[in-house]
């Protein structure tokens, strides 16, 4: 996610774009000028921008407030040595590479250094080459470590279970979903068609003790009547024409996870009468088959239907009802929290930026303003889907009304927030929530946290400070 940052009031925003497409950096700590002149002649060839400082508390305050690949230090230094170098950079970005220079060259430092996360260590006199290759392998070494932890940050944090939300509704969802995954309990989602019900249900999974094992979801609706059962339950061979070998259900496929039924309103009540009984005993019939199976699978439902109503008028069973029931989260449809469009816009503009690699800095105000007032009968996916078809219709640096369908393009009463209507507190409002989020991601990473914000070392800590997010990597989001 690139953070939007306005030129004109941001007063990081020099600073962020000298950062963007940087050459990596490379600090050289060493307490002797000559020594440290040596040690950066030596690795200038790399592809890297090497900054020399030859006081060690200068280079602590250095790596407090810049990004740093690898650090190249001496370990006896006056005022700090290389061993407090070592951990103080560990401390501000794990995936930083530290490489020891030591004329003190025993045993004992050297393995001190390495149980202290030291890439390597290198006595002195050293051979020219051998630094320079060390340092480049660690340089080689941070730019993978990083990448490999962006990718499972930005996964946990733009992946298929991502609930984006803080509006009232949300939270209320969102603490459903904590409670409903600390306990291996039925849970029945309410909620319009396109308003995020499997996103709910990802979200338990993700959540809960089953995580590490299948997720699976079921389209009640969408299976035809006489298949649906053959598809949850499996078959025997010869159970039926064209059967010509056993084929495992989908319940067995969900073995030790989560299967989710979605649009359940829509089985039959012969379907209903099974799937009561795998809820009750954990236990169903394959098709054709006289023994019963077990499996060991927790069921999440969605309906997009009232069901009371349903079992009012004999299309729902009542036991079967409550029995799903035990947890019931009904997902506000996006009308309702119309707070939460900026975050996901932002969240979506993200998402099909990096699929399409088109480079957009965000919507401009008046776009906002109308999808502020939409009234979004489709819910969460038609908004997803009209931010995909404006990121590919774009051509500025930001989405402007030209890309916008008529139906938004025209205009209407204003309804709860809507951004051209309030200062921009609300646009430092989205930037502070997906800062929080990402620190909570990242478990606290400031580094990482600016990689995948899009913005510099130094950026991110004043907006820390200014959002008073110092605790954003403890807390909830």
């Amino acid at each position: 996610m690139k953070l939007a940052i306005d030129p004109e009031t941001d007063e990081g925003a020099e600073e962020a774009r000298e950062d963007v497409d940087r050459l990596p950096r490379i600090l050289v700590c060493e307490d002797d000028p000559k020594m440290c002149e040596l040690v950066a002649s030596v690795l200038k060839p790399l592809e890297a921008e090497v900054v020399g400082l030859t006081d060690s508390q200068e280079a602590l305050d250095y790596l407090e407030r810049s990004r740093v690949e690898v650090v190249v230090t001496d370990l006896k230094m006056p005022r700090v040595d290389g061993l407090d170098v070592l951990r103080f950079a560990k401390q501000q970005d794990s995936s930083v590479q530290v490489v020891m220079i030591t004329g003190y060259g025993t045993v004992e430092s050297a393995v001190e250094a390495l149980k202290s996360g030291a890439y390597d260590y290198i006595r002195k006199p050293f051979d020219n080459a051998e630094l320079y290759h060390t340092v480049g392998r660690a340089l080689e070494h941070n730019r993978l470590s990083m990448e490999n932890r962006r990718l499972r940050a930005e996964q946990r944090l733009f992946g298929s279970s991502a609930l984006i939300g803080q509006s009232a509704g949300m939270v209320a969802v969102q603490r459903l979903v904590d409670a409903a995954a600390a306990y291996d309990c039925s849970v029945l989602i309410g909620g319009q068609s396109g308003s995020g019900k499997e996103l709910v249900a990802r979200q338990i999974h993700t959540q809960s003790p089953r995580a590490d094992h299948a997720f699976v979801a079921v389209n009640c609706a969408a299976i035809p009547e006489d298949l649906i059962e053959s598809e949850l339950f499996g078959y025997r061979r010869g159970a039926f024409t064209g059967a010509d070998r056993d084929k495992p259900g989908l319940f067995e496929a969900a073995n030790g996870g989560t299967i989710f039924l979605d649009e359940i309103n829509n089985a039959s009540l012969s379907l209903q009468a099974k799937l009561l009984r795998v809820l009750q005993d954990g236990a169903y019939y394959a098709m054709g088959d006289t023994q019963p199976r077990t499996t060991d699978v927790r069921v999440l439902a969605a309906s997009n239907r009232a069901i009371p109503e349903l079992i009012e008028s004999g299309h729902f069973r009542g036991d079967l009802f409550y029995r799903l029931k035990v947890i019931e989260i009904d997902v506000p449809p996006l009308r309702d929290r119309r707070d939460d469009i900026p975050l996901l816009t932002q969240y979506f503009l993200h998402k099909y930026t990096r699929k399409y690699g088109k480079s957009l800095k965000g919507v401009t105000t008046p776009v906002l303003g109308a999808l502020m007032r939409y009234d979004w009968p489709g819910n969460v996916r038609e908004l997803e889907n009209l931010v995909q078809r404006m990121v590919i219709l774009a051509e500025g640096e930001k989405i402007d009304t030209d890309v916008l369908p008529p139906e938004l393009q025209q205009p209407g009463e204003v309804v709860g927030r809507a951004l051209d209507h309030i200062p921009p507190q609300s646009l430092e409002e989205v930037e502070a929530y997906f800062i929080r989020k990402t620190l909570h991601e990242t478990e606290g990473d400031r580094a990482l946290t600016a990689e995948i914000l899009g913005i510099n070392k130094s950026t991110l800590w004043r907006k820390i400070k200014k959002y008073q997010l110092e605790g954003g990597a403890a807390d909830g989001v």
